[in-house]
């Protein structure tokens, strides 16, 4: 028995240092990581993260003060051609002025086993690229040489910030495996950092006080009593303080899922935010920075290219006189002063709540960026006596902040208060309208800024639904031919989406595209309506001709009731949802359907009108159907009330689509008479 325990003991043992035996050192390797053909724990997996180790220190530089220093170690194995990208690497940095940043990257190396051998191929200076984005960010970027299916990369960056307030994000999950993700975090005493953890999966944290100090060397130029002469004195002086040093580990980190209707799947990964919330020095009062809301927005107002450029006149007054000219009602002023900005200044695709050129500039030379456009639209409402103001916000991709803090936001649309609410706009994008914002402005909330420093959340969700209406007359023939005439009705952010992805489109290549996502039919006498009449709806109508979508079996004719406008297969397969379902707004879909059938034939059979309500929390689907003097009518109703899904509600959702899609997906059965 005794035997039997010790055996088991010596196994586990055994196993533990297995599983600890991978040398986190970098230029260590292992045959057996090299040999490796597949992930264990995903066959999938084109590449994985052996190990990621991170350490962020706010240093004291003699020269400049506090800065933070962030070093980066990794090393990532290569299994499958897919995985080349995680071979190159790029570290961007802030250009500007004071707050310019550093890269460097050193260990930077390959390694292939060749012929049972380690070989190793270190980076040359043609693998390393310095370059600009645009006037604020430049990055530093590594192509590894070498790199095979098979192959073992490292590389080491160091990145030195003199702006503490804001350390990068720090992502323990990717969409890769990662095996081992560290990140150690030294910050002094004289500074406090708000943080927030993201996430499903939660690291373990330790926290540890530290002794340190810091030795400050100064100088100082004094003359000797009696003689007139001067000299230099040389002093130096150690300050003790304490470090706080948490240490953030996750082990055997699964790859991220990308699934369907996701806002930024970078809001649910495992990650850690930080921003600078106050300091306090020795003998001096604390200073508070990122409290709350109103401390972000009153900070982001004062600076120079915000509030001040919102404040600049004289550049636009005198032909903004004549656009409003004999308007009076709230509603003239807003569409007029919004399709004027949107005409003179095209948008250069920058984000920001900055200005980049100026609103000056911007207006003469008619192109700026985000707050060039936006806030000079705010300013050009207030002149027209509207209760204008500046909106704050994180677009989709910038993904959204939990906590307090200046770098929440990336973009700044305008507000008007009216007594029926706010009106929202974006004048960078030429195809909105009052209250339609283009998708990328659609993150949940914003923060109104006003002029006497207060401020308020902002709920960006549509409170009007977008439409999709369509009405179809078919003619079916005894054949199974189907030839048919359809209108097609596009609304609110429906006729955005529509305007942004067509209007420019070669007519043929979206008819053709048309033609072929709607089974191969032939497409004649298309008209489009209102292409550019932003206030009205944009109209398709055509005809068609369809010879696959009617079977004809043992002389019965087979044919679903939405034709080829149905869903085949339901968009939410997974059993269980980790991540809230984003359809960007709510949407009515619609449909109506009159199906002639061929003389000489009855209908045997058709699906039965249905309902599904999912609730307020989803929505609601209604299927009518009838028959009368040879026509079977369909009405298909799809409305979604929520834009937003959670995960608890998820299975209501699939279940919800599940049962619309089969519906309309039935077959109505006609018989020879």
């Amino acid at each position: 028995m005794k035997s039997k325990f010790l055996l088991t003991v010596f196994t586990a043992f055994i196993v533990v240092c297995s599983s600890n035996a991978q040398d986190f050192r970098l230029g260590k390797v292992s045959l057996q990581e090299l040999k490796e053909k597949v992930h264990p724990n995903d066959s999938s997996a084109v590449a994985a993260v052996l190990f990621e180790k991170a350490e962020n220190k706010v240093v004291f530089n003699q020269e400049t003060g506090f800065e933070i220093e962030l070093r980066v170690k990794a090393r990532i194995k290569i299994y499958k051609k897919g995985g080349y990208d995680w071979a190159n690497k790029a570290v961007r940095y802030y250009l500007v002025n004071s707050s310019r940043e550093k890269v460097s990257f050193s260990d930077v190396a390959t390694y292939n086993l060749v012929d049972g051998k380690i070989e190793k191929t270190k980076l040359k200076s043609d693998g390393e690229f310095d370059e600009v984005i645009n006037k604020y960010w430049g990055q530093k970027k590594i192509v590894l040489p070498n790199v095979k299916e098979g192959s073992v990369i490292e590389y080491e960056y160091v990145l030195h910030s003199p702006s503490i307030g804001n350390p990068r994000d720090w992502y323990f999950q990717l969409d890769i495996p990662v095996n081992y993700s560290e990140y150690i975090n030294s910050i002094p005493e004289y500074f406090v950092y708000n943080t927030n953890l993201k996430g499903f999966i939660s690291p373990k944290v330790t926290v540890e006080k530290l002794n340190k100090s810091i030795r400050i060397d100064s100088k100082e130029r004094v003359t000797a009593p009696g003689f007139g002469t001067t000299r230099t004195n040389f002093s130096s002086e150690d300050i003790a303080y304490s470090e706080t040093r948490t240490t953030y580990l996750v082990e055997n980190m699964p790859a991220i899922k990308e699934e369907s209707f996701v806002n930024n799947i970078r809001n649910y990964t495992t990650s850690l935010e930080q921003e600078l919330s106050m300091t306090q020095f020795p003998n001096s009062v604390p200073k508070k920075y990122s409290t709350n809301w109103d401390a972000v927005v009153k900070t982001i107002y004062e600076y120079e290219d915000f509030g001040p450029e919102l404040n600049k006149t004289g550049y636009f007054e005198e032909d903004l006189k004549q656009i409003l000219q004999g308007l009076n009602s709230v509603e003239e002023k807003i569409a007029a002063v919004f399709t004027f900005v949107k005409t003179k200044v095209k948008w250069n695709g920058y984000h920001g709540y900055s200005c980049e050129e100026g609103v000056r500039k911007a207006y003469k030379t008619g192109v700026g960026n985000v707050a060039d456009i936006n806030l000079m639209l705010t300013a050009m409402l207030r002149f027209s006596e509207l209760n204008a103001n500046p909106v704050l916000l994180s677009t989709r991709s910038n993904g959204i902040s939990f906590f307090p803090n200046r770098t929440a936001f990336n973009y700044v649309i305008s507000a008007v208060e009216t007594d029926q609410g706010l009106v929202l706009m974006d004048a960078t994008e030429k195809y909105s309208v009052p209250n339609v914002l283009p998708l990328r402005d659609l993150n949940w909330f914003g923060r109104l800024i006003r002029k006497d420093g207060s401020s308020e959340e902002v709920n960006l969700i549509p409170k009007v639904n977008s439409k999709e209406l369509a009405t179809v007359n078919l003619d079916m023939d005894d054949k199974g031919v189907i030839n048919g005439k359809v209108r097609l009705y596009h609304a609110n952010h429906e006729a955005l989406r529509f305007r942004q992805n067509h209007i420019v489109t070669n007519k043929d290549s979206y008819l053709e595209a048309l033609e072929n996502k709607n089974n191969n039919i032939e497409i004649n006498d298309y008209v489009r309506e209102n292409d550019l009449d932003l206030s009205k709806p944009i109209i398709e109508n055509y005809t068609f001709k369809d010879t696959k979508t009617v079977e004809i079996i043992n002389n019965k004719i087979y044919v679903s009731p939405m034709i080829f406008f149905s869903l085949k297969e339901n968009p939410f397969k997974q059993e269980v949802r980790e991540y809230p379902v984003d359809f960007g707004y709510p949407i009515q879909e619609k449909y109506s359907v009159n199906i002639k059938i061929p003389e000489g034939y009855e209908v045997e059979s058709l699906p039965k009108s249905m309902t599904v309500d999912g609730g307020e929390n989803i929505g609601m689907y209604k299927f009518l159907i009838g028959y009368n003097n040879g026509v079977v009518q369909i009405v298909s109703t799809s409305d979604i009330y929520a834009p937003i899904v959670t995960p608890e509600h998820y299975p209501i959702l699939k279940d919800f689509f599940q049962k619309s899609i089969e519906k309309q997906n039935e077959k109505i059965i006609l018989k020879k008479i």
